[in-house]
């Protein structure tokens, strides 16, 4: 069964996840191909969660929010487990970021990380992409210190745990860094800490991912948003100096 359900989301020969377009016609696909199954079997909840993924993934998010609200009510009312719960709410908490519904966002992201933690642990992957998920609502309403505390206790865990190249490891080390240049009151090093963290992440990324990868893409993204704050500050620090 893993291996026919891998198809709708992973490619046999490159082993990475699809994306975009190709990830959303997939995800189409197999919700036709489940929809006719009982509400309770394992399949048609899988492909339901699937669908609203994919279709984020291709940028369709009020028909994304649609399905995942309907999917967490449907959840709720066969009294799935907590873990599906969780997952259903996590996917959720993101497309209201993405639809700018931010404080809504942060609170189903705080529930969901302090839920993971009680069922998985501290170390477990589960609980350090719901940490990123949180600190990313922190970030977009500039909460970037709580944020920034956030990613210091728990990327140095995804580095030991998951590896320095794992995916999830390079988007919690984009994230911290995006919380140093994003903040108003950054000082030089903390836009210098920025660039070389983007710089190091963007490197491993494209080796390990590839540049057209979504992920790659964006630290290469905030890498050039963070080398112009940083120009800008350059330029900016002499005149400070000078009117002292």
């Amino acid at each position: 069964l893993k291996g026919r359900w891998d198809r709708w989301h992973t490619c046999s020969l490159c082993e990475q996840d699809y994306h975009g377009v190709v990830f959303c016609a997939l995800s189409w696909a197999c919700w036709k191909t489940y929809l006719g199954r009982p509400e309770t079997d394992w399949p048609r909840g899988a492909a339901m969660m699937l669908l609203g993924i994919g279709l984020g993934d291709a940028g369709r998010f009020e028909e994304a929010l649609s399905v995942q609200e309907a999917e967490l009510s449907l959840l709720r009312r066969l009294g799935a487990p907590a873990d599906v719960i969780l997952l259903v709410q996590s996917n959720l908490a993101i497309t209201y970021t993405v639809l700018g519904q931010q404080a809504e966002a942060l609170r189903i992201e705080r529930d969901v990380y302090s839920g993971t933690i009680k069922l998985n642990g501290e170390n477990h992957h589960d609980t350090l992409q719901t940490a990123n998920n949180y600190a990313s609502s922190l970030m977009n309403l500039k909460r970037f210190e709580e944020a920034r505390s956030l990613l210091r206790e728990k990327v140095p865990v995804a580095r030991r745990v998951l590896g320095e190249s794992h995916e999830l490891t390079l988007k919690m080390r984009s994230v911290y860094a995006c919380t140093l240049y994003k903040d108003n009151g950054a000082t030089l090093d903390d836009i210098h800490e920025a660039v070389t963290t983007l710089e190091e992440t963007a490197r491993t990324a494209q080796r390990v991912l590839g540049g057209a990868h979504p992920t790659a893409a964006g630290i290469e993204k905030a890498l050039r948003n963070a080398r112009d704050v940083l120009r800008a500050q350059e330029i900016l620090q002499p005149r400070t100096f000078s009117r002292g």
